[in-house]
């Protein structure tokens, strides 16, 4: 009789895609567009366009996944996070923080 495998779990299932769609490059990419260079992970600006790849990525999987309240509650982790850093860079850099927002198409 063949060994049985263990399944893996929706939650381990889901990790695993979760981790895939957010490669290192596509940081790179994401910090030398926004940050200034690909090394620069510690720029407002990178953080708050990484925020918001994540938070456009989580909000596909719970269009799908309505009942998936822990990633909901993820989410608003990250929009508040998001809404901090927005924030603290309006009150110290309003032009920057100006072109951001057209960059990234956040407010209308």
């Amino acid at each position: 009789m063949p060994p049985i495998k263990k399944k893996e779990s929706n939650s381990e299932s889901i990790k695993k895609f979760e981790m895939s769609y957010l490669t290192t490059e596509k940081k790179a990419s994401i910090f030398a567009e926004f940050g200034g260079k690909a090394t620069n992970t510690g720029s407002i600006e990178g953080q708050i366009a990484l925020l918001t790849e994540r938070i456009a990525h989580i909000s596909k999987h719970l269009q799908q996944n309505k009942k998936d309240f822990s990633t909901h509650r993820g989410l608003m982790q990250m929009v508040g996070q998001r809404k901090r850093l927005l924030a603290y860079m309006q009150r110290h850099n309003l032009t920057g923080y100006r072109a951001l927002i057209e960059k990234l198409g956040l407010r209308k």
